[in-house]
């Protein structure tokens, strides 16, 4: 129980919001980024319904996202560790929210260069997401 009040410590339910939310969005992502950009099982992830879920999905991310930002992030800058991975994660899901607005809002000439930014961006997201947790765990 010693480590219940540790700097930056989520509460049970608010870590298992995050993770959910945020792997969730990157999975059906990177889903139809399979069946869609390289037609790998196209019938199956490239599909209007995988791409409906992966907008439900990072709103439902970027509602965690909401729920714990204020409080880690000032943690995070109090304890300076992780910065990097802390601050460019923001980075890129701030480019990665833009990108995903303009995608389904914007006019269609931005369409092709921002696909291909939208799922460079996403991919790198998720590594540095995961790697960010890993050491997480690896330093308790």
């Amino acid at each position: 129980m010693k480590n219940k009040h540790r700097l930056g410590k989520m509460p049970t339910w608010q870590r298992y919001f995050v993770l959910i939310g945020m792997l969730s969005c990157s999975l059906t992502g990177t889903a139809y980024l399979l069946g869609h950009e390289f037609q790998i099982q196209r019938e199956l992830l490239g599909t209007h319904v995988v791409l409906a879920w992966h907008g439900v999905a990072a709103i439902v991310a970027s509602i965690a996202l909401g729920t714990i930002l204020p409080f880690h992030l000032k943690a995070g800058l109090k304890s300076k560790k992780k910065l990097l991975s802390g601050f460019s994660q923001l980075a890129f899901l701030l480019t990665l929210l833009i990108s995903g607005a303009l995608l389904y809002y914007g006019p269609a000439e931005f369409r092709e260069p921002l696909i291909l930014t939208h799922w460079l961006v996403g991919l790198i997201f998720f590594t540095v997401f995961l790697l960010h947790g890993v050491c997480t765990r690896k330093s308790q």
